[in-house]
Parts: structure tokens; sequence; C-alpha cells
């Protein structure tokens, strides 16, 4: 049986694109891996740890092999409880809207407090990063408002991020799915769409 994550980044629910998107994956995938377990995360629903003063000094100080103090101990151990909640599952989806170029800072907090060394990656002693998250997939639903493609492709800070940090956690087999132009000429928005649910049902057979 595998463990699959779903991180919903998206706050607009029954008009969100990604959340549809996500959720029609979700369900082929079911249906095709009936043994298989998915937990969600709505990451509009979740408190995450503030990386504060004390959560960075606590990482230093373990860093350099001292000893941080009780209060950012336990700060720290904040953070270490979201890792281990990430690193528990076998796959992962992620529901990913475009803003502003890039992702939802909600998405942006959680993946800072995730990316940490010695949990989801490593430093070398010979120079370079190494990561720990291997063995893994993930599933990106992407939705943007626009078209990003040929010239206007340098503006994708959504993709491009989200593929570079997992990629760097050690996650190197990604699915993406990308729904565009979800604004704009009703035909446009309507071809894009269905591109993308064909997609999503095709990869979420075989994840």
């Amino acid at each position: 049986m595998a463990r699959l994550l779903y991180i919903e980044a998206s706050p607009r629910k029954n008009r969100s694109t990604s959340i549809e998107l996500a959720g029609i994956f979700r369900d082929i995938y079911l249906n095709a891996h009936p043994g298989d377990e998915i937990r969600s995360i709505n990451l509009w629903n979740l408190t995450l740890p503030e990386i504060n003063g004390e959560v960075l000094n606590a990482k230093y100080a373990l860093l350099h092999g001292l000893k941080p103090t009780a209060k950012e101990a336990e700060a720290w151990q904040d953070i270490v409880r979201v890792i281990d909640q990430f690193k528990a599952a076998d796959k992962y989806i992620f529901g990913v809207p475009m803003w502003n170029f890039g992702i939802p800072y909600k998405l942006k907090h959680y993946l800072d407090v995730i990316v940490q060394p010695g949990h989801t990656f490593s430093v070398l002693p010979e120079g370079g990063y190494q990561g720990l998250v291997t063995g893994k997939s993930a599933a990106v639903i992407y939705a943007r408002g626009g078209s990003y493609t040929g010239d206007a492709a340098v503006m994708d800070m959504q993709k491009n991020y989200m593929e570079l940090v997992l990629r760097f956690i050690g996650i190197t087999d990604i699915r993406s799915v990308v729904a565009e132009p979800t604004l704009g000429d009703a035909d446009e928005v309507s071809a894009g769409w269905e591109r993308a649910r064909l997609l999503a049902e095709q990869l979420a057979r075989d994840f």
C-alpha cells in the first residue's frame, strides 16, 4: 500500500481549476490503486511554524554541532514535525495556481519549512548538495490565467520553481499537468481545460 499526500495550495475551492483537476487525478488514481491511502493538507487551514530567529538559531547551532537552547530546540521540533509528515508519504500531488508568475505564499512557506539540511537535503563535504527524499514521485497540477509558452515562458516562475525545489530535495520522478489559459477567450479556455483533463486522467492511471 502506497501513501499519497495531496497538498492543496488554492483557497478558491469550487472555483479553483487546480483543485478540480487534482480531484479528477485523485479519483482516477484511487480507482486504479484502490488499496492506496490518500491524505490531504489544505495549506489554508494549516498553521505552519514561523521561521523566526529561534528556528534559525537552532538550525545553525545543529549544523555547527552546537546545542540549541531549550526554547530554540522546541521551535525547531515544530519544523521537524512538518518535515516528518511530508517524508512519510510515498507519492505527492500538488495543486498549484499561479500567483504573480509564481506560487501562492502559503505554498512557499510550506516549502521553506520542509527544505532543511539533514532532513530533505544534505551538504556534501566536497561541495554541492544531495537530495534525501528519494525513491518518491510527485504529480503537480498547475493552473494559470494566461499561456506561458514561447517568449512568455521566461515569466513562468511557477512550474520552474516547483520542479527546481522538488529535484533539489531528491524527487526526480515529476509528472506535470498544466491548465492554461484559464482566463480569456472561451474557446481557448475550454481547449486548455480539455487538454489538462485528459493528461491528468492519463497520468493518474500510471502514477
